[in-house]
């Protein structure tokens, strides 16, 4: 066996000044390594040998690339050439737009931990009409709103938590704590920056996803990134420019809904979280594909036996698919049959976290003023709730008139209080990924409160599959709620880390 690195991230700064020195190569490329990987199935030799013929040859290989995506429709090899973009001074309604793409990684500007600048995005469609003063002026008053409340959450939270304010070390958390209630207040329109990692395929996907979008930001993000990497590799994202079905489709489905849905109006708010579909008898089927993996057992047959079994038996084969589980663990992919569907109603600071579990799948409706707002338990124990209540109200206030004349655009207004409604549908696996993550203590309150009562619902139609669900800090109570005692802890040695027991 032999394993060779065929190539890593590289920053270009770093590559721009390797061509100074030693002179411009053509081969300085991800063209060369798709090219190469896709040659595998068809030429016997090794294949670092063909990469060698990849890099001698880059037109070659570019031809190659070209003809077997676009004739032979193997998109699959675009895969293999990964882009790291920096993205800056894009807006926070944008990036929840380039945050759609799931198989991409994305680090973005926290506005829990920064504090705020006065930086915003005015959205073209906006530029130069009636629309633009009044725009600008109430982005104002909700910055001064966001540094008011930040100044009067900041002693709160310090007062709040004096122990821990004892020490300095802790100052950064206890004002980040004070930042991202503060944060509600700002608009969709502040400016954020994004470090995203996407493959070839992945991108050619988005570019003309955003080239066939109505915003004039998003079309413009669209052409700042081909513009980065086009010339770099011109060979492997072909289909990128405006179509019909991601202009048209919900257009057109939006026109169809309001025929078919007439003068009924949308219901009231009765639950910010329903379990709205979920796996019938999931707690059967999760149980019978653990024992199908495990043996040479059809399906129905493992399904028969499980079906047969009293409870407590039924338990037991949970517990040996988690007696050695530690809190850092993946639950077990045969958690993946069992699947819940959530109708959410939520803030947009909110959404920000929701939308980063991309292995579920989830669409979402704009961002609607009749739902009301989501004002942080902070911001009513120092008093202004109905400051933050008036700079919501007025924001609603100019939203409404800007949409009347400028419906796209209308939403860039709206603060991070504002709410939609989302629907979710995940897998067991990733509900237990979720609680373990935002439940715990560290993580920010509003997806908490979002993510304890999708758990609590889960639990209560699927028992016995969710019967290990808690956060990350508790796990230790939850898995002794189980078994009756504390996992066993495997001792692991990190590097220059002692041992930990």
């Amino acid at each position: 066996m032999k394993v060779y690195l065929a190539g890593y991230n590289v920053d270009t700064n770093v590559l721009r000044e390797l061509e100074e020195k030693a002179g411009k190569r053509d081969d300085v490329t991800p063209e060369v390594i798709s090219a190469a990987y896709a040659r595998i199935s068809r030429d016997p030799r090794p294949v670092n040998e063909i990469r060698e013929d990849s890099r001698v040859e880059v037109e070659r290989s570019r031809r190659s690339n070209s003809a077997i995506i676009f004739k032979m429709g193997h998109h699959s090899v675009a895969e293999h050439a990964v882009f790291n973009l920096d993205v800056i001074g894009a807006s926070r309604y944008a990036m929840e737009e380039l945050e759609k793409f799931r198989l991409c990684s994305y680090t973005e500007k926290s506005q829990r931990y920064i504090t705020l600048e006065k930086d915003f995005v005015i959205p073209q469609e906006i530029k130069g009409t009636g629309f633009e003063n009044r725009f600008v002026d109430m982005i104002g008053q909700q910055n001064e709103a966001y540094f008011k409340l930040l100044e009067k959450l900041k002693d709160y939270v310090f007062s709040k938590h004096s122990e821990l304010a004892r020490d300095a070390k802790n100052h950064g958390l206890l004002e980040g704590w004070a930042k991202e209630d503060a944060r509600y207040i700002t608009s969709l329109a502040t400016e954020s920056q994004v470090g995203m990692t996407i493959n070839a395929r992945n991108l050619e996907l988005l570019l003309r996803r955003f080239a066939s979008h109505p915003l004039i930001e998003i079309k413009n993000l669209g052409h700042a990134l081909y513009e980065q990497i086009v010339e770099v590799a011109p060979s492997i994202v072909i289909f990128h420019e405006e179509n019909d079905l991601d202009r048209d489709t919900y257009p057109q489905l939006n026109d169809h809904a309001n025929g078919i849905a007439g003068d009924l109006s949308p219901a009231g708010i009765s639950e910010e979280v329903q379990l709205v579909e979920f796996t019938e008898d999931a707690d059967t089927v999760i149980a019978a594909s653990l024992l199908h993996t495990s043996s040479d057992l059809t399906y129905e047959q493992c399904r028969s036996i499980v079906k047969n079994l009293p409870v407590e038996e039924q338990k037991e084969i949970y517990k040996t698919a988690w007696q050695n589980m530690q809190l850092y663990d993946s639950m077990l992919r045969e958690f993946e049959y069992a699947n819940l569907t959530f109708n959410i109603i939520l803030s947009a600071a909110c959404f920000g976290q929701l939308k980063r579990h991309r292995m579920a799948t989830i669409t979402a409706q704009p961002y609607n003023p009749r739902l009301g707002i989501t004002i942080p338990e902070s911001v009513k124990e120092i008093d202004m709730q109905s400051y933050f209540q008036e700079i919501a109200e007025k924001s609603v206030e100019v939203y409404s008139a800007i949409k009347k004349e400028i419906p796209l655009a209308a939403p860039y207004i709206l603060t991070n209080a504002h709410r939609k409604r989302v629907l979710i549908r995940l897998n067991a696996r990733e509900l237990y990924h979720m609680s373990r993550l935002r439940e715990d203590k560290h993580a920010q309150w509003d997806i908490g409160n979002v993510t304890r009562a999708m758990s609590e619902r889960g639990k209560k139609v699927m028992p016995l599959v969710f019967a290990l669900i808690g956060p990350k800090d508790s796990y230790n109570d939850v898995y002794q709620s189980v078994f009756g005692r504390l996992p066993k802890v495997t001792e692991t040695v990190l590097p220059g880390a002692r041992k930990i027991k």
